[in-house]
């Protein structure tokens, strides 16, 4: 099941391995691809991975979450990013940028949000924002788009999880606004919606969101409270999405799971895609590909993500082709060395 192909509009995949956006802190002061990340993403490619989602990408400068990470806010950024799409399309994978603001959550100078509320000590007090800085963010979403059209992404992800910007519009623990980017029927709705449609007109390739499902907090969201939002995005064009990457936390400074083991997210994943027709990326903590395939095959989620195990490593998917005795996708160089692996 891990190594069948998924269609998700107009891409294919060649497996169900997904690499997710994991800041790596290692771009310049201004945002441009270095080294780094060419190696870092290749090698990734290189050992099969079937989609990679690359890191936070600011739409903003002052978006950002660190001072290192990587920008598609003006055109100049656009080179370096080619040339890592690139080389990840020449070992034959398909890659995806995260567009991303952080709010109140970036460490870069002020940082604006829903609400004039601060995530924590260490963070200064945001600045409130009024129509005219939503109507700024909404454009710089759109613009980030464009660039990722011009580049040549085959996805776009927005976002929308882990307390950053979009995320502390939707959820009622950060926006307490009254006006019609407030919260309606407990959930934060317009803002959202409003940059799926600047992303949409900029972008014609497969559009993903990822969310935080669960925010750890009895007055906070859960997955049953996205169900209706998924639904009113879902009925319009113009904001629907093709894929949901269902994560967790980091809304509020409290907001992180107690007990994290193998599989914790899956639960809100399959949660989401019972309540869905929209296809489903989860992960959290796997590495055990038998455990991975009986997700897939169960139908809990359609795409898997491994995070912090393709950081150790990187041929994790060869690994798992030699677990299950499937003979395709390994790499001509590298025939000597079979049998590749024996540990997973």
């Amino acid at each position: 099941m891990i190594f069948t192909k998924f269609k998700i509009k107009n891409l294919s995949l060649k497996n169900r391995i997904v690499m997710p956006p994991m800041c790596m802190y290692s771009a310049d002061g201004a945002g441009f691809v270095q080294p780094f990340h060419l190696v870092h993403y290749g090698t990734r490619a290189q050992g099969g991975v079937g989609l990679i989602i690359i890191e936070a990408t600011a739409v903003e400068a002052r978006g950002r979450i660190s001072g290192n990470d990587l920008g598609i806010w003006n055109d100049d950024q656009i080179p370096g990013l080619k040339s890592l799409l690139d080389i990840v399309h020449g070992f034959g994978s398909k890659i995806a940028i995260q567009l991303a603001h952080a709010g109140r959550k970036a460490t870069i100078g002020q940082g604006i949000s829903s609400w004039d509320l601060k995530f924590s000590d260490e963070y200064p007090t945001p600045i409130k924002m009024n129509d005219s800085d939503i109507d700024q963010v909404i454009s710089a979403f759109g613009e980030g788009a464009r660039r990722a059209q011009k580049i040549g992404f085959d996805m776009v992800e927005i976002h929308g999880a882990h307390g950053y910007l979009i995320n502390q519009f939707i959820s009622p623990l950060v926006n307490r606004r009254e006006d019609s980017y407030g919260c309606k029927n407990g959930i934060g709705t317009k803002f959202l919606q409003e940059i799926i449609k600047s992303v949409k007109n900029n972008f014609k390739g497969p559009i993903g969101l990822r969310i935080s499902a669960e925010e750890y907090s009895s007055d906070g969201l859960h997955p049953q409270n996205f169900l209706p939002m998924l639904s009113e995005i879902q009925q319009d064009h113009s904001t629907s999405v093709d894929l949901i990457n269902v994560s967790s936390g980091g809304v509020i400074e409290k907001g992180f799971p107690s007990n994290v083991q193998p599989g914790y997210q899956i639960g809100f994943a399959n949660e989401i895609k019972n309540g869905t027709k929209i296809s489903i990326l989860a992960g959290g903590m796997l590495r055990d590909p038998k455990m991975i395939d009986g997700i897939l095959i169960d139908e809990k989620a359609d795409l898997i993500w491994l995070g912090r195990e393709l950081l150790r490593n990187p041929y994790w998917p060869l690994q798992a082709l030699e677990h299950f005795k499937i003979e395709k996708d390994k790499p001509q160089q590298y025939k000597r060395a079979e049998p590749y692996f024996r540990n997973v």
